[in-house]
């Protein structure tokens, strides 16, 4: 029971209650956690590029918005087929600006990667690649990958080959796949 002398207690306006809620003090502990698991997910788990280019169109579109899962390979390793984000400068260093490429894997360790006609060859037998959807008529003598790299190249191959940025990767240099 309240005291018929004292006012009674005051409501939050309406305000207040549509920003900070009825509880303030829960608002904020809430707030708090929000923001601690946003930079542990996005320092961590989660990288958010732009594509810049057209190499991976059709399937990555020029300043296409995504996210980078960097725990992709933790049980696995990269595998042919695969999307990944590539850290262009050395990954350890902090003296050069972090540059990211998104490219499809189609050379694993220790094979050889070549073009003829426009087509991959692995290990010189040809490779099935059905998200390809332009055509392209490079010619390139095999490139052999070291036992830590892996060949990577953009999916719009009607690029002249010289054009495209495409080549071996180290494998440290994967930090993951993207998302969508």
């Amino acid at each position: 029971m309240q005291d018929p002398d004292q006012p009674p207690a005051e409501q939050p306006g309406w305000l207040q209650i549509i920003l900070i809620g009825r509880r303030p003090e829960l608002t904020f502990v809430r707030i708090a956690v929000l923001v601690a698991v946003c930079v542990v997910v996005f320092k961590f788990v989660l990288l958010p590029i732009r594509v810049e280019g057209i190499s991976m169109e059709p399937t990555y579109h020029n300043h296409q918005l995504n996210c980078v899962y960097r725990l992709a390979y933790l049980r696995h390793e990269p595998r042919r087929g695969d999307v990944v984000a590539i850290r262009f400068s050395d990954p350890g260093s902090f003296s050069a600006p972090s540059q990211m490429l998104m490219k499809r894997i189609i050379g694993l360790p220790g094979e050889s990667v070549a073009f003829h006609d426009g087509h991959a060859y692995i290990n010189g037998r040809p490779l099935d690649e059905p998200y390809l959807k332009f055509s392209c008529d490079w010619e390139h003598e095999p490139i052999q990958c070291g036992t830590n790299q892996y060949y990577v190249v953009g999916d719009n191959r009607s690029m002249p080959f010289e054009n495209h940025m495409q080549g071996r990767a180290d494998r440290s240099h994967l930090v993951g796949n993207p998302l969508l």
